[in-house]
């Protein structure tokens, strides 16, 4: 055993994470196990990355057997598999969205999606809103909240106009003729899980199409099953005419998509778009496991049913509040955010930070049980407000 004393090596890793005090050797389901054995309930999902879980026997099968049969092949090559998840995949999506690009992240899938606006429309100038978080690539960094301070490139791709959260007005003065592209995330994630009003959705439906922009819904955190319906816009009635989706995609495994109408799919050609790892064959295989798993566990009404339970019962201890929607909640808090989910962690739970430092996020596994929800509300319960 190492001397105690002697200095732990340092680490190969570029710093540039603040992690919180505890490492993580192993998962049940719901359950994370630290390299000391402590076990932890998982109300946090690696970002909601962890759809169904930090394991899932049906999700380890498919990766093994599919990664005995091909490991990868490009967009070059045709893949029966690659095919098939993307028709689950348009299959579950609103109706319209009939055509998928596979990539790699949410951040890829947001760039890639304003891509196809820009060039379907030759305009120069994308609208976004407040509180946003689509990304730290270049286009997707420059319409993200709060990025000045970590931009690191010369200049936007493109003029940018930000309009506060929810408010119509100002949402009907800046979509006009010269707009490229509207995009928003229907329940914003790290601004503190903030669903948008139905009726902030629902003009940006209407004025998109009085003035031909694209409505781009970037559904990267909200998507797959976390908001109830397979994705936030079937529970707006809204479909907009890019859906960006990424994080529990596939599970665990690196993975996002760009879901385009027939008309926008239209104007693209060989050549537009490109990708080397998007829609390899594990990704792919993992893909068509979720969406297979979420339908035939009736997953979304376990979060719908769920949700009314945690958006009624979380309100005890620190929580004076709660928002969002389905499995991507923000409980407001009576005092800082960090100081709750230390006290979350010493109890067993792990759970999200936001931006807000009086709201911590919840983005459970669609796995989740009532005996789960027990546990949080009698945890919160003993937490001082």
């Amino acid at each position: 055993m190492q001397n105690q004393s002697q200095a732990a090596a340092p680490s190969a890793l570029l710093d540039v994470f603040k992690q919180i005090p505890v490492k993580m050797e192993r998962a049940d389901g719901v359950w994370l196990f630290d390299r000391d054995g402590k076990r932890y309930l998982d109300f946090y999902g690696g970002h909601a990355v962890a759809l169904l879980g930090g394991t899932h026997p049906q999700l380890a099968e498919v990766l093994s057997t599919q990664a005995h049969k091909l490991l990868f092949q490009s967009n070059a090559v045709g893949l029966e598999v690659r095919e098939r998840a993307a028709s689950r995949l348009a299959a579950f999506a609103p109706a319209g969205l009939a055509k998928v690009f596979f990539v790699n992240s949410g951040a890829e899938a947001n760039e890639n999606a304003l891509r196809i606006a820009l060039r379907a429309t030759d305009r120069k100038r994308v609208v976004a809103v407040a509180g946003a978080f689509h990304g730290r690539t270049a286009a997707a960094a420059a319409i993200t909240a709060g990025h000045e301070s970590w931009y690191g490139f010369a200049r936007a791709p493109f003029d940018v106009t930000v309009v506060p959260y929810n408010d119509v007005a100002a949402l009907a003065a800046a979509v006009t003729d010269d707009v490229a592209a509207l995009i928003f995330e229907p329940v914003q994630g790290v601004a503190g899980a903030r669903a948008m009003n139905p009726e902030f959705v629902h003009a940006a439906r209407a004025l998109t199409r009085e003035h031909r922009a694209p409505l781009i819904f970037d559904e990267v955190q909200c998507g797959m099953g976390r908001s109830g319906q397979p994705f936030a816009a079937q529970a707006f009635g809204v479909t907009p005419d890019i859906l960006t989706t990424a994080k529990g995609l596939a599970g665990g495994f690196p993975a996002g998509a760009v879901l385009v109408s027939d008309s926008l799919a239209s104007t693209l050609k060989h050549g537009d778009l490109g990708t080397t790892f998007g829609g390899g064959p594990l990704a792919c295989a993992l893909i068509e496991a979720v969406i297979d798993t979420i339908v035939r566990d009736d997953l979304l009404g376990n979060v719908r049913r769920l949700s009314q339970r945690l958006m009624h019962e979380t309100r005890v201890g620190p929580v004076v509040g709660v928002q969002g929607m389905g499995f991507l909640l923000g409980l407001r808090l009576s005092r800082p955010a960090g100081d709750v989910l230390a006290a979350l962690r010493a109890r067993g739970i792990l759970a999200g930070s936001s931006a807000d430092p009086n709201v911590l996020r919840l983005l459970p596994p669609l796995i989740l049980a009532d005996a789960h929800v027990d546990q949080l509300v009698s945890t919160l319960k003993e937490i001082p407000s």
